[in-house]
């Protein structure tokens, strides 16, 4: 899979695209991921990617030429299955998504900054917008970065335990049941009996039943209640 991220700010990426799962992900031939500076297609000298909005508003807006210049330079190289945006006004995040992109072999992140991009890249360069929660951040940067991580984590053998990513929070719509390691006794803080006793059917329904009871009770929505 090959993921090409689009930014003005490359150094924010740097650190959490260079560790864990993510790099050995990289390091084993299973993800590439290249960030570009949108700073590197723009005609300006001083190179500057931004400018005032028409209609007077506050803020600056990225222009849509650089953006344009660099998505058709990109596309000219391979074919691209989606090109996201990452605005707080998109489909909101989600892990049925994150395994939906991570059976596409070509995407394309640009993201955000400033007051926001011009609409014209939305209307006619963009296929999908994504947002991680109603909030706005500084820039598209950090929702990059956590799109990308959530992604290439699933990819067959990034991680040693393939199974553990299946039983993670929202695969099956549950939340994670409760998960302990040793000690088995802490300060008298006991592990439930059911992990200890060696009857993995038990064990299995034990962790079902917690997982319906954490969901039921943190997050009814995922239920329909």
């Amino acid at each position: 899979m090959r993921i090409d991220i689009i930014t003005v700010l490359p150094e924010m990426l740097e650190s959490p695209l260079s560790c864990s799962i993510i790099k050995r992900a990289c390091d084993k031939g299973l993800a590439t991921i290249e960030v570009h500076n949108l700073r590197d297609y723009t005609t300006n000298r001083y190179r500057k990617v931004d400018d005032y909005p028409f209609g007077g508003d506050a803020g600056m807006v990225i222009q849509v030429e650089p953006v344009d210049r660099c998505i058709s330079a990109l596309k000219e190289q391979r074919h691209y299955d989606e090109v996201i945006f990452t605005a707080p006004d998109g489909e909101v995040f989600n892990q049925r998504m994150a395994n939906s992109l991570s059976m596409l072999d070509n995407i394309i992140i640009l993201c955000g900054h400033y007051k926001g991009i011009d609409y014209r890249i939305r209307e006619h360069l963009i296929t999908r917008e994504i947002s991680i929660g109603d909030y706005v951040l500084t820039g598209g940067e950090l929702p990059a970065a956590i799109i990308t991580d959530a992604i290439v984590r699933l990819l067959p053998g990034a991680i040693g335990d393939e199974q553990s990513a299946l039983s993670d929070s929202f695969q099956d719509n549950l939340l994670e049941p409760p998960i302990y390691t040793r000690p088995a006794n802490y300060k008298g803080w006991g592990v439930p009996e059911i992990l200890l006793s060696g009857h993995q059917a038990r064990i299995e329904d034990w962790r079902h039943e917690q997982a319906l009871e954490r969901t039921r009770r943190l997050r009814p929505d995922l239920l329909g209640e």
